[in-house]
Parts: structure tokens; C-alpha cells; sequence
């Protein structure tokens, strides 16, 4: 069975993958392209509905985005959302101008009446508005559906056209009926019946791995995160020992982290894999450098070294299995200008393509909510599915300044009693991510009478989403106190805990 698919038309919002992750909640199945995709890319997909995004541009500037063809065109229902409902203004012949108020933030609106984008919602809401332009005149045959306490339009539809634009952004939790109408948008206007179902997933891409692969092999560089060992089991089901692994050690990684990869894949599961240990070679291309993009540089190419001389190794290899999920391939079409580089990106495991293989990328059009639920109807154990995100360069991005086996070792310590710590209290399932970072600095001391000075160890503990933002979490002081006094005592080396209490933004979740 065929599943039903909306497209989303991205215009630049900082919310688009929202609006996607919205109707994955909801088992609709989605996909975004850029504002340029032509009718017939569009058509070739059989959509049951268009949603168009947000985006940071007035429809007034020159270079503004614009569709390539009449929306109409398409012949399927319309969501226009934000910078979506004003190009639907101007190109149907509404008067839209610079808004007198801008309006940001919570927003209460009246909603009119028999509108199905509204249905079981009640007349007055509350909802999330981030626009300066606003629409004076609705277009010819369209009809108010809902305005704002100040009396501007927040919504208008044609019914007969089937198209329904709202100024506000249902995707984010502040409009507080927000799913509600993109669960009217995809079941009650778009009849979106047939569902994107995990276990249809599984699958399909089992049968295409194998008919892809044939009698050949594949070749995985497994992590042990979450992404690298859905893709490797996925893979492994459909192929099974034609499935070579490759774990390279780095020797920056957490305590317990080889052993669980020897442990879940090779014993429990029959991997056939191969553990590089390569730490020798990281320490010494890290000795001096002090510098973290020099690191992240030093430690990628140190992993594709260590790769690609392996790979050489494995006769009749001609696949290569990566771990790819939907935000890279989003990121990679974004209709976004260039922004500024805060810093490369942690996955020093994303392989270049130029090794000679074929890729398999079986996750690359999911969501991590909806990696981790494959992964448990493949049976993968929680503490793989849940563990907490951790960056390619490992370690190394956590020891501030120059890495070297000693720091290595006391973070190490340090991080595992941290981890063991939040598991007994029950918060580590509670915080998205949590870690400890090794200042470059020393700190003086009273430890056992004596004067001491050692060094300072900052723990870092976030709740998010999807890590593009952040807040501090709130942890007790009862286990922030226990995990500290443990550190000190037991890590010789610290002796003064520190506890981070900035959002991203401003700050970054990681230090480098």
C-alpha cells in the first residue's frame, strides 16, 4: 500500500523542520523541497497536499522567493503559513503593506466560524506570531477565517480553491491549538488515509537493501550512536554476514563504549565486525594543537585514514552504509543564505563520497524519534536507543586546550561516575544530554588537610528538542551534590566542581 505523502515547500523559516516533525507525530509522511521546485517535481510525487513555510523575507524585496508556477496549479489542498499566506495574498490579488504593529509572540485571535481548518477548536486562542508585514485586502473569493486582537488579519481560505493561509505558526508548542490544525489540515482537509507505518518501513527498505546488495558486500563505519547502529542492523537483516562493521577506536571515547559495541553487536547479535584500535595514532596527531576546529580537522581526516585503510582490506566491498537522517539532507537543499560558521559539524563519521562505494542510506528521509522507534522493533537495547547524543570528535572536544592521555583519563573517570550517578537517580532519561568538560585551569584546594591544586571540572546538563536550541536543566541539588562529591573523591586530579547554567543560545551546548 501506498503511503500518502504532503510536501512542504520550505521559504526559509527557522521552523520548517517542525512543520515536518508535526505531521510525523502524526504518522503522515512528508517531505520538504526548496521554493524552487518546478509543478512537475512536485506532480511526479502524487502529493495529498502542499503546506508552504514561513520565511524571513517580505514578499515587498526584489529578490524575494517566489514560486515557479501558480499554486493552483498543483489541484491539491494548500496550508500557506506566514510568508506562505502573503505570497498567496499578493499572487491572488490581496493588498498586503509593512505592518504599523509588529507582532511577535504569543497573540490571541478569533477564530471565525465553519472553518475546517479550525474544526473542535475553540473561538479564541492563543497562538505564535513572528511577521512585520501583514495583509490589508483578502484577495477576490477568499474569506476571513480568524484575526488578531488588534484587529489584523492572522488567516483567509477559499474553500473552492482549497487553499487555507495563516499568519501565525501552528508548528511551534506556543500556538496552543497548533496540532490540532495540522491534524485538520492533513485528515479533515488534505483526507490523508494511509499512514507511514514503521513496521511497512522496515520492510520495504529490507527488500531494497537486499536487492541492492545482492550477493556483494556492504560496509558500515559503526559508531555505536544511535543513527550508525540503526542503519547497521537494517542493513544486517536484509544481508546479514555480507554486512562487514568497522569500529574505530579513537581512544576518545567514554569509558564502556568499546565494550558495549563488542557486547551488543558481536556477542548478542552476530555482527561481523572489526575493532581498530587507532588510539595511538589520534593522541599523537592531537599532541600541541590546542585550537577546536584544528581538532575537529586533525581528528576527521585522522578517521578517514583509518577508514579507507580498512576498507582496502575487505575483498568484493562495494556499498557503503551511513547512518544519514533527514535534517543532513534538508540542511544540504536549504533555501538559507550562508550563515556564519559557529563551528564544523560534530559527525566526523559522515564518510566523503570519493572512497569508490555505492551509499546506502536506508534513514535518510526519518526523524531521530523515528530512528530510535525503529530501532526498537528491531530489537536494538534502550541503552543504544536512548543513550545521550555524543559528538564524532569525542572526548576531544571536551578536555578545553591540549589532549593528552593523562586529561583523557581523568575525564574519562570523571564522566562515567556522572552517567552512573543520573542512572541511579532516574534523571538520565529525564536530561537530553549530559557531560562533563575539562577546564584548562587549576584551582587551589583542601583536600585530606592538605593544600592541593588541581583541576576544575564543569558539568554541563541540557533538556532540548532536537539540540538547536537548548535550556539548562534543573537538576536537584541532592544529585548535583552527590555526583560532585564522588568526582573529587574518587578522580584524583579534580578538586572543584563547576555547574553550567547557560542556554543555547547564547552559549553553544557543547564548549568547542
Amino acid at each position: 500500500m501506498k503511503t500518502d505523502i504532503i510536501l512542504i515547500l520550505d521559504f526559509g523559516s527557522q521552523y520548517t523542520q517542525l512543520i515536518a516533525k508535526e505531521l510525523r507525530k502524526k504518522k503522515v509522511f512528508c517531505e520538504i523541497l526548496p521554493y524552487t521546485a518546478s509543478l512537475n517535481e512536485i506532480k511526479e510525487k502524487n502529493p495529498s497536499g502542499i503546506i508552504l513555510s514561513g520565511g524571513p523575507d517580505s514578499v515587498y524585496n526584489k529578490n524575494s522567493p517566489k514560486l515557479s508556477f501558480n499554486i493552483s496549479d498543483a489541484d491539491v489542498p494548500v496550508l500557506a503559513i506566514c510568508y506562505g499566506m502573503q505570497l498567496i495574498a499578493v499572487d491572488y490579488g490581496g493588498v498586503t503593506k509593512a505592518g504599523v504593529k509588529r507582532e511577535y509572540g504569543h497573540t490571541e485571535i478569533n477564530l471565525a466560524k465553519n472553518s475546517k481548518l479550525f474544526k473542535g477548536i475553540n473561538r479564541r486562542t492563543v497562538v505564535w506570531m513572528s511577521h512585520g508585514d501583514e495583509v490589508l485586502k483578502l484577495p477576490d473569493g477568499f474569506v476571513l477565517n480568524s484575526k488578531t486582537e488588534n484587529g489584523v488579519i492572522s488567516g483567509f481560505e477559499s474553500e473552492t480553491k482549497k487553499i487555507y493561509a495563516i499568519q501565525f505558526h501552528p508548528e511551534v508548542k506556543h500556538t496552543r491549538d497548533g496540532e490540532k490544525i495540522i491534524s485538520n489540515f492533513a485528515f479533515n482537509i488534505c483526507g490523508v488515509k494511509n499512514l507511514f507505518e514503521y513496521d511497512d518501513f522496515i520492510e520495504t527498505a529490507v527488500k531494497n537493501i537486499s536487492e541492492s546488495v545482492g550477493s556483494m558486500k556492504a560496509i558500515c563505519a559503526l559508531s555505536g550512536g544511535v543513527d550508525s547502529s540503526v542503519a547497521a542492523f537494517l542493513t544486517h537483516k536484509a544481508i546479514g554476514k555480507n554486512l562487514k562493521c568497522v569500529f574505530v577506536d579513537t581512544g576518545l571515547l567514554r569509558s564502556g563504549d568499546r565494550e558495549r559495541i563488542e557486547d551488543v553487536f558481536k556477542k548478542q547479535f552476530d555482527f561481523d565486525i572489526d575493532i581498530v584500535d587507532a588510539s595511538s595514532l589520534f593522541l599523537k596527531r592531537l599532541k600541541g594543537v590546542t585550537d577546536p576546529e584544528t581538532k575537529r580537522k586533525i581528528i576527521g581526516e585522522a578517521f578517514i585514514d583509518v577508514f579507507k585503510k580498512e576498507a582496502q582490506r575487505i575483498k568484493g566491498a562495494s556499498f557503503l552504509v551511513q547512518g544519514t537522517l533527514y535534517p543532513d539532507i534538508i540542511e544540504s537543499v536549504s533555501v538559507k543564505g550562508p550563515s556564519a560558521v559557529i563551528k564544523s559539524h560534530h559527525n566526523v563519521g559522515g564518510l566523503p563520497k570519493n572512497l569508490g562505494f555505492k551509499l546506502i542510506e536506508p534513514l535518510k528521509f526519518l526523524f531521530k524519534d523515528d530512528v530510535r522507534d525503529i530501532g526498537k522493533r528491531l530489537g536494538i537495547p534502550d541503552d543504544v536507543l536512548f543513550q545521550h547524543p555524543f559528538p564524532g570528535p569525542g572526548l576531544a572536544i571536551r578536555i578545553i586546550g591540549e589532549v593528552s592521555k593523562e586529561r583523557l583519563e581523568i575525564l574519562k573517570k570523571a564522566d562515567f561516575i556522572l552517567r552512573d550517578e543520573l542512572k541511579k537517580s532516574g534523571y538520565y532519561n529525564k536530561i537530553w544530554q549530559a557531560f562533563c568538560v575539562l577546564l584548562p585551569i587549576k584551582s587551589v584546594g583542601v583536600m585530606g588537610d592538605e593544600r592541593s591544586y588541581e583541576n576544575v571540572l564543569a558539568l554541563r546538563f541540557v533538556d532540548s528538542v532536537d539540540g538547536m536550541t537548548a535550556d539548562w536543566s534543573r537538576v536537584s541539588n541532592d544529585v548535583l551534590n552527590s555526583i560532585s562529591k564522588r568526582i573529587v573523591g574518587e578522580v584524583k586530579g579534580i578538586n572543584r566542581v563547576v555547574y553550567d547554567i547557560t542556554s543555547k543560545p547564547p552559549a553553544t551546548i557543547e564548549w568547542e
